[in-house]
This record gives structure tokens, C-alpha cells and sequence, in this order.
């Protein structure tokens, strides 16, 4: 695979008008789509796939908690220099690279000898889907400011319809007796192939070359402090819920409330798919409401849902609130990463980093903070953290810079 460099040339004002058109726009959104749902399969299929990990190199929960852990460790790292790598290659380069890696280490997982090779594989692997992160929500934040069209919550629907994409594609490949190792590496192949071809088809900026007027200058790195860290901060509450609901739901359903493994399992896709439809509609509410009132009513019918199904410990009323779940927290990244971007200071590129990298630590301790709440107390007393996360979500909501192009707040 080779990485397009053509968006490290300086843009003349003629090429930048050819760059900016609306069909080059409409172009690099359709390709901006697809980028975002590849990242969701890859993380689908991987997702499906850690019991494999498991059974392959013969781990305990404590070794694979280990890989796990390398994977958060070289995504939360990736700070230090995914806004560099996005300033030198430009997002659709950066992504292309990145994608490249991720890929690469992904078709690896199963091919070590031992886990003395694995847990680096994955310190990189994390690495690399950290860098595609915040190179596809750059180029993100980078069309809608262009176009002044609200597209960020459906690219992120996408992202959830690509993760329920590859968790099906690999439960098929289950099923039809293709061994982990070859899936995975077919999986990388086919799907880091169509990134770098889709990747031709983003904004060819120039890095140093300003998206919009107003936009800031070119520091690359930025250490989440004062108005940044309170996004952060709220990234990092919204981040910890989603990721309690994704390892945790199913155990409630089944563990708790005592459903069929094969029931317990529909309370993930309940959730996954509301997130998915409440994003791909999150763009016409943007543009209608206030994002900080999305924000504070998102996180607080998140919180409200989430204490419901635990009082009532009943499976249906679960799985309505789960719904509800996730339509709650469904604008929570895609509005809070386009808040990064307006804090002044800093590049696009470099707010993402850095608010993203306090949201990744989210992932990597709300879960495990959830197993160890539950194995002092009860998994449903555990589950209570969430319904604390998406309040500070709601309260913490005023914090948000104001979009200048919104609605009034209500």
C-alpha cells in the first residue's frame, strides 16, 4: 500500500478553490463516510476476536487484561505526536498511514509465537487506531467548517454501523470454520486497501494551509489544560459510559436479570443500534438546537434510563433503557470533539489529540473500575458508575464553548 503525498504540497489559490468545491467536498464526505465505518469494522472484528487471543496464546484474565492494556497505553500515548503526524501528512495522508499500520498489526495478531511479541503488536496497533481517530475527526471538523454543514454526528453513525458490521462479519466467519488468524488478516487486507484507496478522495489541504478563516495557528501539541481539560473531562465521563455499556450490558442482562446468553447478547445491539440511528439524526438536531441543551438532556436521559433499568432489575424494561442509553450518549463525542476544535490556541489536529487521548483513558478505566466495583459489591451497584458519568455529562454541559453558527440556547 502506498500513502498519498499529495496533500504535503503547498495549495495555490486556484488548487485551494479546486480543493474546497462542492463536489471535492461532497467527495471527501462520502470518503470521510467510509473511513469512519472502517475504523468501527476493524474494531468490530477485533472486538469479537479477544476470545481468540485468549485461547491462541493461552492467556489467563490477568495476561489478557495485559494486552489490553498495551493496546489503551499506545492510544492514550498516541498524544504526543498524532497532531504532528496530521500537521506533516494532512489528515487524508495521516489516515492513510495510520490505517495502513493498523491494519498491518491487526492481520499480526495472531501470527506471534509468543505473547513477548504480542503485547508490542498491540502498544502499535492502539497507537495507529488512535492516529486514524483523530486524523478522520479532523478531516471531520475540517468539512463542516468548509461547508458549514453539520456532518460529524452521521459520520460517527457510521462508525457505530461499521462496528456492528464487523462484529457480524466475524461471528460469520465463526460459523463457516475459517480459522481467527486468516480472518483477521483477510479482514485487514481488504479493509486497509479500500481506506487507502478512499483516502485519495479527502480535502487536499495542506497541512500549514487553514481549513476556515479564524482557524488556529500551527502548534501541534496540546496539554489539555483549562477550557480543553473540561472538554476532556467530559469526553473522558461520556467515554467511560460507553465503553461500561459495551463490556458490561450484556453480563447485567445475563448475570443479573438471569436472560439466555443469546437474549443477554440483544442488549448490545439494542444499544449499538440506537446510538448508530440517534447519530445519523444528531446533524439536523445540531443544526436546529444548541449544542450544549443536546448535551445536557443527551447525558441526562443517558443517567435517568440507566438508574431506571437498574431499580427495576426487569429485562424489558432493560432493554428499553438501554435504547435509551444509547441515544443519550450518541452526541456526546461527536459535539465534544467539534468544541475542541474552538478552543483557540491550537490546531484541529492537536485539540482532537488531546481531548481524545483523556476520552481513550476513559475506556481503559471505567470498564475494569466497573469489575472491581462488582466484585466488592454487585455488578448492579457497579453498573451505578454510568448513570454518575452521563450526569456529569448533563452538568458539566454549560462548560462547552458555543458553536457561533448555532441556534440560541433554550
Amino acid at each position: 500500500m502506498s500513502i498519498d503525498t499529495a496533500a504535503a504540497a503547498p495549495l495555490n489559490p486556484p488548487e485551494l478553490a479546486d480543493a474546497t468545491s462542492p463536489s471535492a467536498l461532497s467527495r471527501a464526505r462520502q470518503a470521510t463516510r467510509w473511513q469512519f465505518a472502517a475504523l468501527g469494522i476493524l474494531g468490530g472484528a477485533w472486538g469479537v476476536h479477544i476470545p481468540s487471543v485468549k485461547a491462541a496464546y493461552g492467556l489467563n484474565e490477568f495476561t489478557l487484561s495485559a494486552v489490553l492494556l498495551a493496546a489503551a497505553c499506545g492510544a492514550v500515548a498516541s498524544v504526543f505526536f498524532a497532531g504532528r503526524v496530521v500537521a506533516k501528512l494532512g489528515a487524508r495522508g495521516a489516515a492513510a498511514a495510520a490505517a495502513t499500520v493498523l491494519c498491518s498489526m491487526l492481520a499480526l495478531v495472531m501470527q506471534w509465537p509468543s505473547l513477548a511479541l504480542l503485547l508490542p503488536t498491540m502498544v502499535v496497533f492502539g497507537a495507529a487506531m488512535s492516529l486514524f481517530d483523530v486524523s478522520v475527526n479532523a478531516e471531520g471538523t475540517a468539512l463542516e467548517s468548509l461547508s458549514g454543514r453539520n456532518v460529524l454526528s452521521g459520520m460517527h453513525g457510521m462508525f457505530s454501523v461499521g462496528g456492528m458490521s464487523g462484529a457480524a462479519i466475524a461471528g460469520a466467519l465463526i460459523k463457516a470454520g475459517i480459522s481467527p488468524g486468516a480472518q483477521l488478516a483477510t479482514i485487514a487486507a481488504v479493509v486497509g486497501g479500500l481506506c487507502v484507496l478512499a483516502s485519495r478522495h479527502m480535502l487536499a489541504l495542506h497541512p500549514q494551509q487553514p481549513a476556515a478563516e479564524g482557524e488556529a495557528g500551527p502548534a501541534h501539541f496540546a496539554w489539555p489544560r483549562g477550557l480543553l481539560l473540561v472538554i476532556g473531562l467530559l469526553i473522558f465521563a461520556g467515554m467511560s459510559a460507553e465503553g461500561v455499556m459495551f463490556d458490561w450490558s450484556v453480563l447485567y442482562l445475563q448475570q443479573e436479570l438471569h436472560l439466555p446468553q443469546a437474549q443477554a447478547a440483544v442488549g448490545y445491539a439494542v444499544f449499538s443500534g440506537a446510538m448508530a440511528l440517534a447519530r445519523f439524526g444528531g446533524d439536523a438536531l445540531r443544526a436546529r438546537f444548541d449544542e450544549r441543551l443536546l448535551l445536557r438532556c443527551g447525558g441526562g436521559l443517558a443517567s435517568a434510563a440507566m438508574a431506571v433499568v437498574l431499580l427495576s432489575g426487569h429485562p424489558v424494561v432493560a432493554l428499553i433503557g438501554y435504547a435509551l442509553v444509547g441515544a443519550g450518549l450518541a452526541p456526546v463525542v461527536p459535539i465534544l470533539f467539534n468544541a475542541a476544535t474552538r478552543v483557540p490556541g491550537t490546531s484541529r489536529a492537536a485539540a482532537i489529540a488531546s481531548v481524545s487521548s483523556i476520552g481513550y483513558a476513559g475506556f481503559m478505566i471505567g470498564p475494569p473500575l466497573i469489575g472491581g466495583l462488582a466484585h466488592a459489591v454487585s455488578l448492579t451497584a457497579a453498573m451505578g458508575v454510568m448513570v454518575l458519568a452521563a450526569g456529569m455529562l448533563a452538568l458539566g454541559a454549560n462548560k462547552v464553548p458555543p458553536d457561533p453558527k448555532a441556534p440560541p440556547s433554550l
